[in-house]
């Protein structure tokens, strides 16, 4: 029978903990799933450019940042800007700025140490989840969640059969909360994305504005969240 190669998962585990790594190892591992485990940041880097751009390409890496051979989250910073990669970062550093740091990193959760296994797993579906509707929605522009269907193609949105006009600022915030529905988007990543580089000053206050305007437009009080002090997200339905 032919491998379902859209369905199939690669997990690269970056844990110096040896006998944690092989834990790990065996609970992700799973029909849908292989899963491959590395002590070090130079083995890592290894196994990334190695596999990149074949069928084993890894979609979802599981990184401990206190590793002996550099920061991790230098690393986090460089992975994501060279490889479309889902990143977890595992941790005992369990401070609120920690947790800020990791995100604005660029890191798509953030697990704690000590840590349930069963709470892993979840986590680690949520992310091969959001990849899998991600791959729907780059052959199709137009997005359903609910009562709510959005053409980002054609520009026509829509909160049941009532048509509502976005601003390019209003949509680019709406596509990148939808897509990543369920997760926190920190304030530099919209930042980031709604305004680019060239734009000389933007104010501070900008992205507050334009959230309230969105949430009002479309009546997503209760859709789009505020997580104070790192950013904001759609709720999963």
């Amino acid at each position: 029978m032919e491998r379902d190669n859209i369905s199939r998962h690669h997990i690269l585990i970056v844990e110096d903990d040896i006998p944690l790594a092989g834990g790990l190892c065996r609970a992700l591992q799973s029909e849908n799933t292989d899963t491959v485990s590395c002590g070090t940041l130079r083995e890592a880097k290894t196994l990334l450019s190695k596999w990149q751009g074949t069928e084993e390409k890894f979609s979802l890496m599981v990184l401990d940042i206190n590793l002996p051979d550099g920061n991790g989250l230098d690393f986090l910073q460089k992975t994501k800007k060279e490889y479309d990669i889902r990143v977890i970062i595992l941790t005992a550093n369990d401070m609120e700025t920690d947790i800020v740091t990791g995100l604005e990193s660029g890191a798509d959760d953030y697990i704690t140490k000590p840590f349930s296994l069963a709470v892993l797993r979840a986590r680690v579906a949520l992310q091969l989840r959001r990849l899998k509707e991600r791959g729907v929605q780059d052959s199709s522009a137009e997005i359903c969640v609910g009562e709510y269907r959005f053409d980002f193609e054609h520009m026509k949105f829509y909160v049941g059969n009532r048509q509502v006009e976005l601003s390019k600022t209003e949509q680019k915030l709406l596509r990148i909360l939808v897509e990543n529905r369920g997760l926190t988007v920190t304030r530099d990543r919209l930042f980031a994305y709604i305004w680019s580089e060239d734009e000389e000053f933007v104010e501070e206050n900008a992205l507050s504005v334009t959230v309230k305007r969105l949430r009002d437009k479309l009546e997503a009080q209760e859709m789009i969240k505020t997580v104070y002090g790192i950013g904001y997200t759609w709720i999963m339905p």
